[in-house]
């Protein structure tokens, strides 16, 4: 029977009855900005968007504590690499208290440990397994896992993709379950599987000479009970934090360190989190990640006018623009900010320097700059500045505003 209809305003609504939910929501399909966010959800009669359900989804992904460590990670990049100090104490901090709570018990024979796992954090991606010293601190890379263990060839596999139209490494490791918590592995295969060659190519490992060093084990001392978030320490004392659903946030530094669909990307964050207030300009250490920027004026220019490096904003008034040149040496450049308007604010830079050690050589530069903020929380801020161009920060200093 077909779903009623209404109509309020400039919106309709239906009652419909989402895959898998019980009982039938409403539905809204508002007319929305042509790149507002839209999801398929298999109501009755059309494809609509049923708000209500996709932000129970969206919400229901991660619960407090694990949207603790999700807040950690964010602005890390090369999967721990890059991190600080004071970054790794928070997601050190994070992972300690889920593996104190109560996730899955015995996750090793929980089906939900099955399938594929992306990762999004290692505390020593330079060191471990091949793939660990060669891939995983590139950010332009995905890495993934695969855990099958209910197969008659239980494995669990290590999986690079370096693009769509590259292809892929998997290494492969024969697995067994040793208890609730353990899986025991040993790698065997490994091969390219590139989109251009009809074949794959073997990875040049000889696995059976290297004994012992081919096998190991692995630990998951937290499994979420939503299936979305698992912890697991290796044997050589590698910390890993892998997903199978990724935050908004997460998903918008993902096509930014990969360079594919950003503006794209960026409305349909802005459109899945629009909420009414206004935003502050919040104090802490932020580092520009990606600009809208084509066309480049000199580098100085490009520094004074906020387009690269770090920004630290004080709760005074007080900003100011740091960029890093070489051998020790730093653009600096201090001003004040005053708002100016409904998520808008003046920004007016006038006293510029370059800095080596204890000495600074004064710059005669001065900007004037309207800044629109887009979108702002404790860890990330879209906005809109200098020639109209849009820039996204996540903040470095580890703290919540």
């Amino acid at each position: 029977m077909a779903s009623p209809s209404h109509a309020i305003g400039s919106s309709t609504f239906q009652l419909c009855s989402p895959r898998g939910h019980p009982t039938p929501v409403v539905c809204l399909a508002p007319r929305i900005h042509p790149l507002a966010r839209s999801r398929s959800l298999g109501c009755n009669r059309a494809t609509v968007r049923c708000s209500l359900v996709e932000e129970a989804q969206e919400t229901s992904a991660f619960d407090e504590r694990e949207g603790n460590l999700i807040d950690a990670l964010i602005g890390i990049q090369g999967r721990g690499r890059s991190a600080s100090p004071l970054q790794l104490e928070e997601v050190e901090k994070a992972v300690k208290a889920l593996e104190s709570s109560e996730g899955v018990p015995d996750p090793t024979g929980s089906s939900l440990i099955e399938g594929r796992w992306q990762l999004m954090f290692t505390t020593r991606p330079g060191t471990a397994s091949p793939i660990q010293r060669t891939f995983v601190g590139v950010d332009f890379f995905s890495v993934f896992q695969e855990i099958n263990l209910t197969t008659d060839d239980p494995r669990v596999s290590n999986i690079v993709v370096f693009s769509d139209a590259i292809g892929e490494l998997k290494v492969e490791a024969a697995a067994t379950i040793k208890d609730g918590r353990r899986i025991l592995f040993q790698f065997d295969r490994a091969a390219f599987s590139f989109k251009f060659l009809p074949f794959k190519v073997p990875y040049p490992v000889p696995f059976r000479l290297l004994g012992d060093e081919a096998k190991g084990w692995l630990d998951t001392t937290y499994l979420s009970e939503s299936g979305n978030l698992r912890i697991s320490r290796g044997n050589k004392g590698t910390t890993f934090v892998l997903q199978k659903v990724t935050e908004p946030r997460q998903k918008l530094l993902s096509a930014i360190s990969t360079g594919k669909g950003v503006k794209e990307a960026i409305d349909e964050f802005i459109s899945s989190r629009e909420v009414a207030g206004d935003y502050d300009l919040a104090e802490g250490e932020w580092n520009m990640v990606w600009s809208s920027q084509i066309e480049t004026d000199s580098w100085l220019e490009n520094a004074a006018n906020g387009l690269m490096g770090n920004q630290i904003i004080r709760k005074n008034g007080q900003i100011k623009f740091v960029v890093p040149i070489l051998l020790g040496l730093r653009f600096s450049m201090n001003g004040s900010f005053t708002k100016s308007g409904y998520r808008a604010y003046d920004v007016v830079m006038d006293d510029a320097a370059i800095i080596g050690g204890a000495f600074g050589y004064p710059v005669e530069l001065d900007t004037k700059l309207k800044l629109e903020i887009l979108y702002a929380d404790d860890k990330i801020r879209i906005s809109r500045g200098y020639n109209g161009i849009t820039f996204v920060h996540v903040r470095i200093d580890g703290g919540n505003s």
